[in-house]
């Protein structure tokens, strides 16, 4: 696909202000849309959509194909007639600049439990009742065609959604225990315990789908909303479904998992700019030869789902299609892994055939062979660049600007990254000295210069985390690889301000980059 030159912003809505603990697709995502298009900027970029499971990374998520439901705004559903304002405004908490995912996963699930009741009272469902709505049973009565809404997309998303509501339906009911430490006939999904199952939890299955249903509506909406004002989404999707996620669980016979469905090695990198003894992710890897046997069906219908809420899509670690790095299943670190062929053109020419021309961002950092060049080169996918990796190494490379291609997409820094403030402070001082003498400048406008840098570049898309348009440092930090713990949380504490906004405007019109 053939990029026009623009810019872009990246920015996960976790990561927005707002007053319910953690962004919303509301109003304050809406604010940031009218941010972005006063700003001549064309491209939001987010993180992947999905629910997030244990260690709240969005590249470790319950499902390839539902939304969070931490991202559904409560004032949203008030307007809808799903909750009161007084259970939407109960819901509001100070803005500390972190989010509180242990809370978060009570109070919300919490709100989406009175919004399906309320649901269910308003629309003749059944189940409701006046004490439980706390309304006399008349919120939701003034949207009669919500029941017919929900009912429609129940039926369009049946391929997932069912799958998804049984597999949550089922970890409530153990805790929220990893599936591998359910009892054999949950496990294997014997037919009669999936049946008696079913039947005793149908009301906790539809919740499930209710919540989707909200998600994917209001989501729906702001991406809608973004496309009017000519901001157009670029989503993200990690190479690899994570282990405890219903996609594992429903489609066992489409990765490398033993009898008792435990992964036989799992996926990683070896050790690279990030780890000395590479990143272990733990994530099961695919059968390609069981997925070629179903023409790729399962890929084909994750990246048409994609497709339908985002205009853009970035596959993290592209390489792991053409090679990929597999670790002994119970190894503590990534070392001893190997690299083992993966489908390479066959996958993408399924797709294609199916979906046609992909407007597809191939993620090819760290080292890349000669094959994945040729994979990405033949399918037209945009490759990578982070300017900071630049001046990591003495002499010229790849990563200077003056070297790029048009046909790629450059990052002061990613999630991955530290904010250019953050690097500067923390590089060696011989980094630090090349960064300096490329951007220019003093220190304290080190990442407005690389802001600039990026813009000025041949890339055909130029984007910059928020955090390097707000000059933050290392507390600004979203994600260090190799580390479990403590990340994702990073939340704005307010709008960006106009001056900002000229700022880029300038910027995008210098650098013939402005979407408007």
């Amino acid at each position: 696909m053939n990029f026009q030159r623009s810019a872009g912003v990246l920015l996960h809505p976790s990561s927005l202000p707002g007053p319910f603990g953690i962004g919303t697709l509301g109003r304050e995502a809406r604010n940031f849309i009218d941010f972005l298009a006063g700003a001549g900027v064309g491209l939001w970029q987010i993180l992947p959509l999905g629910p997030t499971g244990y260690g709240d990374s969005p590249y470790q998520c319950l499902s390839a194909f539902a939304g969070n439901l931490y991202f559904i705004d409560p004032d949203e559903l008030a307007a809808l007639g799903l909750l009161s304002p007084e259970e939407a405004a109960a819901c509001r908490t100070p803005n500390t600049g972190r989010i509180d995912f242990g809370r978060l996963f009570l109070e919300k699930n919490r709100l989406i439990d009175r919004a399906w009741e309320n649901f269910k009272a308003g629309s003749g469902l059944g189940g409701g009742s006046e004490a439980a709505s706390g309304t006399g049973g008349k919120i939701g009565a003034g949207n009669p065609d919500l029941a017919a809404e929900f009912a429609t997309f129940s039926q369009q998303k049946a391929f997932w959604l069912d799958d998804f509501a049984l597999f949550s339906a089922i970890k409530e009911s153990r805790n929220f225990s990893s599936w591998d430490r359910w009892p054999a006939s949950l496990r294997k999904r014997e037919e009669k315990t999936l049946a008696d199952f079913r039947r005793a939890n149908a009301d906790r299955m539809q919740r499930h789908k209710f919540a989707q249903f909200l998600f994917y509506g209001q989501w729906g909406a702001l991406r809608a909303y973004a496309n009017e004002r000519r901001v157009r989404i670029i989503g993200d999707i990690p190479i690899f479904a994570a282990y405890d996620s219903a996609d594992t669980w429903a489609h066992p016979e489409l990765f490398l998992l033993d009898e008792s469905g435990k992964p036989e090695k799992v996926a990683g990198v070896p050790p690279d700019y990030f780890t000395e003894t590479g990143q272990l992710w733990g994530n099961p890897l695919y059968d390609w030869k069981a997925n070629e046997k179903e023409g790729y069906a399962w890929w084909i219908s994750r990246i048409r789902a994609s497709l339908e809420l985002v205009d853009i899509l970035r596959i993290d670690h592209f390489r792991g299609f053409v090679d990929y790095w597999a670790v002994p299943a119970g190894d503590d670190t990534a070392a001893a892994g190997r690299w083992e062929k993966g489908p390479g053109l066959a996958l993408f020419e399924a797709i294609e055939a199916e979906l046609g021309d992909l407007p597809i961002i191939a993620e090819d950092l760290g080292f890349m062979t000669s094959e994945v060049q040729e994979l990405r080169t033949r399918l037209g996918f945009p490759g990578m660049k982070i300017l900071q990796f630049a001046f990591e190494p003495e002499g010229d490379n790849a990563d200077y600007p003056y070297n790029y291609e048009r046909n790629a997409v450059v990052y002061t820094g990613t999630h991955d990254n530290n904010t250019c403030m953050g690097w500067i402070g923390e590089a060696a001082p011989a980094a630090a000295r090349r960064g300096l003498g490329f951007v220019g400048g003093r220190r304290a406008a080190f990442a407005w210069n690389m802001i600039k840098a990026a813009w000025a570049s041949p890339a055909c898309i130029a984007i910059a985390p928020v955090q390097d348009l707000l000059g933050l440092g290392s507390e600004a930090r979203m994600n260090y690889p190799g580390r479990q713990d403590g990340y994702w949380t990073w939340r704005m504490k307010e709008a960006l301000p106009p001056s900002i906004a000229r700022r880029l405007r300038s910027l995008a019109q210098a650098y013939f980059r402005s979407a408007t």
